[in-house]
């Protein structure tokens, strides 16, 4: 039987209650945490009136009252930070670090740039990157579409106290998600880049779901991913190319990634923290990587 910590009652709020916040939100207000999401005035508005409705596979159709502000007034245990990368600066004035004070931050962004960012801000040892795999949409403000199989959470913390990481870890697996504890940050953000940069830029690139990418541009796939690899081996993640191929081949092939989405509906895309992080780490490790610099390259040209 669990001891008693492990159903102790938390108050989150959650910044961003889009596709992979509001599921969150959602799972953990249901299983009786206290959540604040914050958002502009109309969402927080539909919110605090018609709560949040999630329809999932694996989590069921509900919906749950939340409670809904436009910035944090009062300390809470944790704050998710759910918005997208090029949202990020604006967001972060919804959440003051004086009100936060010891609540851990806990950002579930792409890339691997923005915990440094982050702890510029708030306390370095309350910074809890997090790392999230799950497919998710939200089609309109508090409604929720959960379409993966799976929600799958890896919560970390370079100097973070282990209790709290442990806290919040009981309180999100007891909600729904799968989530593990691991100790070393910078392997957990590597193993999502690692698999996500290729996928992401790619698609993005050719305009093709993955199983044409991963047939048609064979070639350029595996010498991106080899670079990728390489870059996150030296970073202190996985450096298996044959292994991410196998998992890029395992999907289903109308997949399609986030940034190919974003480029689809005009949203302003992630380049940066997933195409500009990989530049740049590669270069503060002296390693060539001509794939990526030219996708990038053409990228931003087709972007801008």
């Amino acid at each position: 039987m669990a001891h008693d910590s492990a159903h102790q009652k938390l108050t989150l709020a959650v910044l961003g209650p889009g596709g992979t916040g509001g599921l969150l939100a959602a799972l953990l207000a249901r299983a009786g945490h206290r959540v604040i999401c914050l958002a502009g005035d109309d969402t927080a508005n539909t919110l605090r009136t018609a709560g949040l409705q999630v329809r999932s596979g694996t989590f069921g159709d509900f919906t749950t009252p939340v409670e809904a502000d436009t910035e944090l007034r009062e300390p809470v245990d944790a704050c998710l930070i759910a918005v997208k990368h090029t949202s990020l600066r604006s967001a972060l004035d919804r959440v003051p670090p004086t009100t936060l004070g010891d609540g851990l931050v806990v950002p579930l962004l792409n890339g691997v740039e923005h915990p440094a960012t982050l702890r510029t801000r708030y306390r370095p040892d309350r910074v809890a990157p997090a790392v999230i795999r799950v497919e998710s949409t939200r089609v309109a403000p508090g409604v929720i579409e959960h379409g993966s199989p799976f929600a799958e959470l890896d919560l970390t913390g370079d100097g973070v106290p282990r209790e709290r990481l442990d806290a919040l870890a009981s309180a999100l697996a007891e909600a729904g998600p799968g989530t593990r504890v691991l100790d070393d940050e910078s392997a957990a953000l590597w193993a999502k880049m690692s698999f996500l940069a290729p996928f992401a830029l790619l698609t993005t690139l050719h305009g093709l779901p993955l199983g044409e990418v991963r047939t048609r541009h064979r070639q350029e796939l595996t010498a991106l991913v080899e670079e990728t690899a390489a870059v996150s081996a030296a970073c202190g993640g996985p450096a298996d190319p044959a292994q991410a191929l196998a998992r890029y081949d395992a999907f289903p092939p109308r997949t399609k990634s986030s940034m190919q989405r974003d480029a689809e509906a005009g949203r302003p895309l992630e380049l940066d923290a997933i195409g500009g992080a990989l530049l740049r780490a590669a270069d503060r490790h002296g390693l060539k990587v001509p794939v990526a610099i030219r996708v990038v390259r053409e990228l931003a040209d087709t972007a801008r």
